[in-house]
């Protein structure tokens, strides 16, 4: 006897093929010019996109699928590259689909610019994790600046007494070397926290200066980290896509993450300071339900996050 989920998943293929047959004879247009056509811009085009092409029964289209996703975990999705790509993932599917480029000069630039979201997400991704793997080196000096940008940008009036110090303490590392704290995250987490304080200076010091709270304060260096593992893993497992898909124009990249990274600093400052905790032991029960939220809201296909901070004194 066939298992009923195996038997559900039999019948909806089977179903699929006959509605898609039957819609191709009725429209005139393959699925992927229905979606192109039919769906909103942004996260619900290129999602369905995605889907389609990733059901594509063509050995055409999944080789040049293949040959994307090569590029996309080679990092080489950029300039004359990506032009190229692009280029030809459209004439595998124009070729395949039997569709005149002529007629549908539209589902050309839909269709590119789905490519790119899903693609550059990809890539994206790829980015992101070889920063993550990265350990913070003392010896390396771009490592060492780059911690200097960071106090710096919080403390530009305080000079450093030394590189390893008490001093770390007061934006929020657990010791005297930060290097410690960025065992989880690697690079990506000084990365983050270096691009909120330059490219949000007042936001990142209004967020820091509710961290010193002597009630409901925390810890801002070790925070940021710890949401820096948030926003990886909404990278990951792909629930990003909804607010990268509509943020981005074309294709996504490194500024786009560290963007969705200073949204949710700045985001759950407020929620931790709406929640007056009696202390930071309550940390990883805020900082979970403020997930929740964050990805209930991406649950919604329209969702957008966008920096629009606010910096008020409080």
């Amino acid at each position: 006897m066939i298992p009923f989920t195996s038997l559900y998943w039999v019948l909806y293929w089977q179903l699929r093929s006959i509605l898609k047959w039957a819609l191709r004879q009725t429209t005139r247009l393959c699925e992927l010019q229905r979606i192109c056509y039919g769906k909103p811009s942004g996260a619900p085009r290129s999602a369905a996109v995605e889907y389609s092409l990733q059901h594509s029964k063509s050995a055409l289209v999944q080789n040049a699928l293949k040959e994307l996703d090569a590029a996309a975990a080679s990092r080489t999705i950029f300039g004359r590259n990506q032009k190229c790509l692009l280029e030809k993932s459209v004439r595998t599917v124009l070729k395949v689909k039997r569709i005149n480029p002529t007629n549908h000069v539209a589902f050309i630039r839909n269709f590119s610019r789905c490519v790119e979201h899903i693609w550059g997400y990809k890539q994206l991704y790829h980015i992101v994790e070889e920063l993550r793997l990265t350990q913070f080196d003392s010896s390396c000096e771009n490592h060492e600046r780059k911690l200097t940008r960071l106090w710096n940008g919080l403390c530009p009036d305080v000079p450093l007494e030394g590189r390893i110090t008490k001093q770390w303490q007061d934006i929020g590392f657990q010791g005297d070397d930060p290097k410690t704290d960025f065992r989880g995250m690697g690079l990506l987490g000084l990365d983050n926290l270096v691009f909120f304080v330059e490219e949000y200076p007042a936001a990142a010091r209004h967020v820091w200066s509710h961290s010193l709270h002597p009630q409901h304060g925390y810890a801002f260096a070790i925070v940021g980290i710890n949401l820096t593992s948030l926003a990886y893993h909404l990278l990951e497992d792909g629930t990003a896509k909804t607010h990268i898909y509509n943020a981005c124009k074309s294709l996504p990249t490194l500024r786009s993450f560290h963007q969705l990274y200073c949204y949710l600093y700045y985001e759950f400052d407020r929620f931790w300071i709406e929640a007056k905790p009696e202390d930071v032991m309550q940390f990883t029960f805020i900082k979970d339900k403020f997930e929740k939220n964050i990805r209930d809201m991406l649950a919604d296909p329209n969702t957008v996050f966008k920096i629009n901070f606010a910096v008020k004194t409080v």
